[in-house]
């Protein structure tokens, strides 16, 4: 037992000598590779290194190319995107200091402290990151940014993202800091055409970048993260003054300047400083909506460096005539209190943007002109009827339907109120038809016929067509058919375009063509064509809002919304306290909305109806645009009548003929006599419903 214990010791001492040589021998085994992968990484490293670009060449590097933006002809350029012909290079005396802090505390605060790369500021963007699950942040320092915007593209890799690090480092070391963040400033784009500090102080304040002020300069620093979103000419204005504050807010906690300035700086009107847009530009709402698109494409720095060729859908000729109506239209629209204006037309073939006016004066302040009301949500009155009408023919209700018009309570609207709509005209018109409702913009039956038609439904409906808001579907009732919902007045347009297309539908087009710097077609538009509404309701809405003789009891025969010589199918809206006035119609070539207001949503004066301050600019629109098209009917679509009805007729014709023949006659042969006068196929009879 004593031997076996002493075996066992000695076994025991033995095998810790070996687990001692076996860890001693693994761990300089795993040193050795250890040093032999850090070997090869530094020597990776080095080699890259070596390999990237030389700093030295940011002074000789090739320029960026100008993005030209045309119409559809390729003959008129509506806008430049400049590089280097619209960049001023400032000297560092001439760059204020006021844009030095402003720029480091919106991009890098750690700008005179790290060697080129921030690597906390590295890890804290990756934690962000990995909690958000997303890659929003990032981390880039202005030297990084400077190294990317000198010799690399913006794609997301591991590999551009070193090689920028790289870079960066060996900017640090060939350059001061002060010498980085003055070609940085001469060199970082700010939107509208403005590269470099000197151009944007230019383009948005009307002054030379020395003369910046605080406030001013935070406001500058807000716009590279995204210059199209946060351009002080774009439709987010209220996004970049809060991006401005939170810019001075950091100088503050980082102390780059003193408190009181940064409380006066955050005190000023910044908005108002801001001077009218004066760049050469033409069509500017729709260029901005182009602009918007092409960033959504191919990201800012292609469109603003790539040297592209943007053929637009503008019919350059149709936008002048647009803007030159409504321009001649602003006596007409302040005798009504409406100050502002917007007009959209389309081809619904194809769904191509020919013209585009987002506002009455892009460069008038006062009527905030800068907003491109086409694509904002308002309420289009009456000018949505024709989706519910469409919804209920859906579910095999008629243009010849009749439904009874007289004063309706549909119960509690939700507000504890009764909902008891009126007429336009405060009148009751008894038994119609819908036909005759829809000509007449009558509000019950309307009402009625969203009822039976189904709010939901309806809404499905307009969704299917091209409307993209009323998502909230529990917001709706029954006063949605009389424009209870805000909706684009793109969008409707786009709806009206599936009418006009015998049910296929083709979203907004607003690009036919890009090229690229070498004249290498990167882009085409095509066409989709695609049915989302039966042919036989979209002929039936065509019928009825091209049938002026069923709108004259409300219209009057001289109405705006007929076109001496033109077969026009059309439809006006009012909203509650005469908001908004629209009027949308179409031919199979063209369809044009036009909407009339004020954008802080004041009232307009009483009696300010879309027939009286949006349809005279359809009108002359589009009777001026019309001459470019054929005269083309529409196709009439196929009857479904009521059988009753057909019966009565015929009874009253074999009454008729048995009278007039003078002579004895069978019933069976003034029966045939009779059906022949009253010309209908009995194989689409059907019972029509009266509806009370």
């Amino acid at each position: 037992m004593l031997l076996c214990n002493k075996g066992m010791e000695s076994f025991k001492k033995n095998l810790k000598l070996d687990i001692r040589t076996i860890i001693k021998e693994s761990a300089f085994i795993g040193l050795n590779v250890f040093l032999m992968l850090g070997a090869i990484a530094s020597g990776v490293l080095v080699y890259a290194y070596i390999k990237a670009p030389i700093a030295a060449t940011l002074t000789k590097r090739d320029l960026p190319q100008t993005t030209l933006i045309y119409d559809r002809t390729g003959q008129h350029i509506i806008y430049e995107i400049h590089g280097e012909e619209n960049r001023i290079i400032l000297s560092h005396d001439e760059i204020p200091d006021s844009i030095r802090i402003a720029t480091i505390a919106a991009e890098d605060a750690g700008f005179y402290n790290h060697f080129g790369v921030d690597f906390f500021a590295i890890l804290r963007a990756l934690r962000n990151n990995l909690q958000k699950n997303s890659m929003d942040q990032g981390a880039s320092t202005i030297t990084q940014q400077l190294a990317r915007n000198a010799f690399l593209s913006r794609e997301k890799t591991i590999r551009r993202k070193i090689a920028e690090l790289i870079i960066a480092i060996k900017i640090e070391r060939k350059y001061t800091k002060d010498q980085i963040l003055d070609m940085y400033l001469n060199e970082i784009p700010y939107g509208s055409n403005a590269y470099g500090v000197e151009s944007a102080a230019k383009t948005f304040f009307g002054k030379n970048a020395k003369e910046l002020t605080l406030d001013e300069s935070a406001l500058l620093a807000a716009i590279p993260k995204a210059t199209s979103y946060y351009s002080p000419y774009g439709n987010h204005l209220d996004g970049l003054l809060l991006r401005q504050k939170m810019i001075l807010n950091q100088i503050g906690k980082l102390q780059l300047a003193d408190q009181a300035t940064v409380a006066k700086a955050g005190q000023e009107p910044i908005a108002r400083k801001i001077i009218p847009f004066s760049d050469a530009i033409d069509a500017p709402h729709f260029v901005f909506y182009v602009r918007e698109e092409l960033e959504k494409k191919f990201g800012s720095e292609k469109i603003e460096e790539g040297g592209l060729r943007i053929y637009t859908t503008l019919d350059y000729e149709k936008q002048k005539s647009a803007e030159r109506i409504i321009t001649e239209s602003t006596a007409n629209l302040k005798k009504y209190g409406a100050s502002n204006a917007a007009l959209v037309s389309l081809d619904p073939k194809n769904g191509q943007i020919l013209a585009m006016v987002g506002s009455r004066d892009y460069f008038d302040d006062s009527i905030d002109g800068q907003v491109n009301v086409a694509t904002r949500p308002r309420q289009p009155g009456s000018s949505f009827k024709p989706f519910a009408y469409a919804a209920a023919f859906e579910k095999g209700f008629q243009p010849e339907t009749k439904i009874l018009d007289i004063q309706t309570d549909f119960g509690a609207d939700g507000s504890g109120k009764h909902y008891v709509p009126r007429n336009y005209d405060g009148k009751f018109h008894g038994v119609v038809t819908m036909r005759q409702a829809l000509a007449m913009s009558l509000n019950v039956p309307a009402v009625k016929t969203l009822s039976l038609a189904g709010v939901q439904a309806t809404i499905d409906l307009a969704h299917r067509l091209g409307i993209t808001t009323l998502n909230d579907t529990s917001r709706y009732g029954l006063s949605l058919v009389l424009g209870g919902g805000e909706v684009k007045l793109l969008d409707e347009t786009a709806g009206y375009a599936v009418f006009a297309n015998d049910g296929k539908k083709n979203p907004p087009v607003s690009i036919l063509k890009i090229t690229d710097s070498h004249g290498k077609t990167i882009h085409t538009a095509t066409a989709e064509n695609t049915p989302v509404l039966d042919p036989q309701i979209a002929r039936k809405i065509d019928s009825i809002l091209s049938d002026n003789a069923a709108r004259i009891p409300i219209f009057g025969p001289n109405n705006k919304l007929s076109i001496p010589g033109k077969i026009v199918a059309a439809k006006t809206g009012t909203t509650s306290e005469f908001k908004d006035a629209w009027t949308v119609g179409y031919t199979p070539h063209l369809v044009t909305g036009v909407w009339v207001g004020n954008n802080n949503s004041r009232p307009m004066r009483a009696g300010a109806d879309g027939s009286y301050v949006a349809a005279p600019i359809w009108n002359k629109f589009m009777s001026q645009a019309l001459d470019d098209y054929p005269t083309e009917p529409f196709i009439a679509y196929e009857k479904v009548e009521d059988k009753n009805k057909i019966q009565n007729d015929i009874a009253e014709k074999i009454t008729y003929f048995k009278k007039s023949s003078g002579k004895k006659i069978s019933a069976k042969k003034a029966g045939r006599m009779a059906a022949d006068k009253v010309e209908i196929r009995i194989e689409y009879v059907q019972n029509a419903t009266s509806i009370e």
